[in-house]
């Protein structure tokens, strides 16, 4: 069947680890009749997490898609990781889809990943649902859960579904808009069946059915005149009102359930169907091309954007795309507007899962995948070739971890870097990069997991042995006051010889500013044609450094005086006399070492605030600020060494038990002096011996 544009629902299952995403997305797949039978992350068949790290460690790494079909409605499912190590996957989901659930577990209430994703949902003005998870077990709380998210979030939640019963005597859910009970099943390998409403529940169903009303009301004059003099919506009112207020952010719906038993999904299956935006409710991402006025409709030429870029050992490259206008077939041109070249999709497919399902085409809103595109990759922009059109890329953070690395054996050395590379190129929150100034090769990412879980893949996959190390920190060195030095380069070693002499002066730059070189020499001392040879020495000077071997950056250095001879002076000997009167002059200049400093921003449990107030103070952090962020969250500034950093992944979750998270970036370079200048300068010595005994 081919899908317009209002027959598409796109959601993205998010939350905090352990909360049940992706058995929640199994049991919505077996209740639409997507697949035969659920599975459970134990046994490691789920549809959702398939690959071998995923099944082996038993958490989602992977953002996933499934697609379910529910009365004339096409659910497209975005199954996404709950660690903040795999961020990115989090990311995509959230700008592919138009609608989110969020996962809460009915015990512990709102939790740090559920917060951030929150945020980003906010940041995109995405609506979003709440499935209030595990009501079975002991504990459970569904009225907790609920307030939690009210406290957190100053939302306005309400609730779609109610539990019969919590904890050992939950039964069931009772759909409010349907006016249905749907006993939990005896075996999650049971669909639900509707059941009257229980007596003992009619009570609370009135009531929170007002509370419903009263929500689908608020927002449509119509629609609230009626509820207040009347005091009661017809059903049709109740999801006209509903969807309205949902697709504009005004609430959040809210069901009750147990993902592990099949209880509460197909109230949410309805729910989405028929209440949650389609994609042509929402602007679904920003144009920055030279089409900025071009009007987003869904029956606009074709133009769409990937989304992720997925390298599969059977199928090859896979592009997933997300169509925004238009429709995208096997048998029509489109453009990369990267680098402006014209492909044909070749093939294109629907996913559930690792099971892949050819169609014809896909329509605008849909999700879908491209195979083998010699040319797109995560966050292109594509369009009918007489568009001009490209969307705003994915905004994602900054890594927080990093580790040199090399191969155990060099020979292996261009195979793990074309396998790095490879993993970057899927994965855009993990960067590899040679540090010039260090001789290392550096990969980031967003967590200690996170960049475990890529080495791991390689060592598997390609037996390569990788060893890896706290990266070395790109100090930079400078001067702190005006001075002059001198050099005269003299050679002479039978035929022409080599001249040249150089006065210069230094002085130091605003931080940032990087280099500035004046030439004041008066009545030709020194030739024109030699100029160029003495900017070239220091620069030259420059990068090999002056305390530590570290760059020198924010210096002027003025051209004073010089001397040439008129058979020996050449751009060589007047390059090797100012490399000579650089260093001398900024031994006179106060010089210093400086260090990067980094932006951190850490979010806390208050209850782990002062410990990681006084770590920060430990490691020469300077606190710009604290704030709360509701329910007992904090949210603190500051600003740290790098070198500092190189293990705070680590270091915090140690102190916060798992459930701090930082987003970190650099921001400018400051001095340092004393002990920890003498150190780094040792360190640098001891490294540069080392190099040259290898070599």
């Amino acid at each position: 069947m081919a899908y317009t544009t209002d027959l598409i629902r796109n959601v993205a299952l998010a939350g905090h680890g352990s909360t049940g995403k992706t058995t929640l997305l199994e049991h919505l797949l077996f209740s639409a009749g997507a697949i035969t039978k659920p599975e459970t992350v134990e046994n490691g068949k789920t549809v959702s997490d398939f690959y071998d790290e995923e099944i082996e460690r038993k958490i989602s790494i992977h953002a996933s898609l499934s697609h379910a079909i529910w009365g004339d409605k096409k659910l497209n499912f975005i199954d996404t990781p709950g660690s903040s190590d795999f961020v990115g996957d989090v990311i995509l989901a959230m700008r592919a889809c138009e609608s989110a659930i969020l996962l809460v577990d009915a015990r512990s209430g709102v939790q740090i990943e559920t917060i951030k994703v929150w945020r980003n949902l906010d940041s995109r003005s995405k609506p979003r649902m709440a499935f209030i998870n595990k009501m079975d077990e002991d504990r459970a709380s569904f009225s907790m859960a609920i307030n939690d998210i009210k406290d957190k979030f100053k939302a306005t939640v309400v609730a779609v579904t109610i539990p019969m019963g919590e904890a050992a005597s939950y039964k069931g859910i009772i759909d409010l808009i349907n006016q249905k009970a749907y006993l939990m099943p005896d075996s999650h390998e049971q669909k639900e069946s509707p059941v009257p409403v229980p007596a003992e529940f009619v009570e609370a169903v009135t009531e929170a059915r007002a509370a419903l009303s009263e929500a689908a009301a608020d927002g449509d004059d119509e629609l609230m005149e009626k509820y207040l003099s009347e005091g009661v919506l017809t059903q049709e009112e109740i999801v006209k009102g509903l969807k309205e207020a949902m697709a504009s952010n005004r609430i959040v719906p809210a069901f009750a359930g147990s993902a592990i038993r099949n209880s509460g999904t197909t109230a949410v299956l309805e729910f989405i169907a028929s209440i949650a935006p389609d994609p042509s409710h929402l602007a679904p991402a920003s144009i920055v091309g030279s089409d900025k006025t071009f009007a987003v409709k869904p029956e606009s030429p074709l133009s769409g954007m990937v989304i992720k870029t997925q390298i599969d050992q059977f199928s090859g490259k896979l592009s997933f795309v997300k169509i925004i206008t238009g429709r995208l077939s096997s048998d029509i041109d489109f453009v990369n507007m990267t680098d402006g070249k014209k492909e044909r999709a070749s093939k294109l497919y629907t996913a559930l899962g690792k099971k892949f399902e050819e169609t014809k085409d896909l329509a605008a809103g849909d999700i879908g995948i491209i195979t083998k595109s010699p040319t797109l990759k995560t966050n292109d922009s594509f369009c009918a070739p007489e568009l001009s059109i490209v969307f705003s890329p994915l905004r994602l953070p900054q890594p927080v971890h990093a580790v040199a690395i090399t191969a155990a054996s060099k020979k292996e050395e261009d195979k793990l870097s074309e396998l790095l590379h490879k993993a970057a190129e899927e994965d855009l929150t993990f960067t590899v990069r040679f540090n010039s100034e260090t001789k290392e090769t550096v990969i980031a990412g967003m967590g200690e997991l996170h960049i475990n879980m890529i080495l791991d893949k390689i060592r598997h996959a390609a037996k390569i042995v990788v060893e890896t190390r706290v990266p070395r920190v790109a100090y930079r060195e400078t001067i702190t006051k005006h001075a002059g030095g001198e050099h005269t380069h003299k050679k002479q070693s039978g035929g022409h010889g080599q001249y040249g002499r150089v006065v210069l002066e230094v002085e130091p730059l605003t931080r940032g500013q990087g280099y500035a070189f004046e030439n004041k020499v008066f009545g030709g001392s020194v030739s024109k044609g030699f100029i160029p040879g003495i900017e070239k020495g220091i620069h030259q000077a420059m990068e090999a450094g002056i305390i530590a071997g570290y760059p020198v950056v924010d210096v002027k250095s003025c051209l004073m005086d010089g001397k040439e001879h008129p058979v020996d002076s050449s751009e060589m000997a007047f390059k090797i006399a100012a490399r000579g009167a650089f260093k001398d002059a900024c031994k006179n200049a106060g010089p210093t070492l400086l260090e990067p400093v980094n932006s951190l921003t850490v979010f806390v449990d208050e209850k782990y605030l002062g410990d990681v107030m006084s770590d920060l103070s430990s490691r020469r952090g300077r606190i710009s600020g604290q704030q709360p962020m509701g329910g007992g969250i904090v949210e603190i500034k500051a600003e740290v060494p790098h070198a500092e950093l190189l293990r705070y992944s680590i270091d915090l979750r140690a102190m916060t038990s798992g459930t701090g998270g930082f987003e970190v970036e650099f921001d400018h370079y400051a001095p340092i002096s004393g002990k920890i200048s003498d150190d780094v300068a040792k360190a640098a010595t001891a490294f540069r011996t080392h190099e040259e005994e290898e070599d």
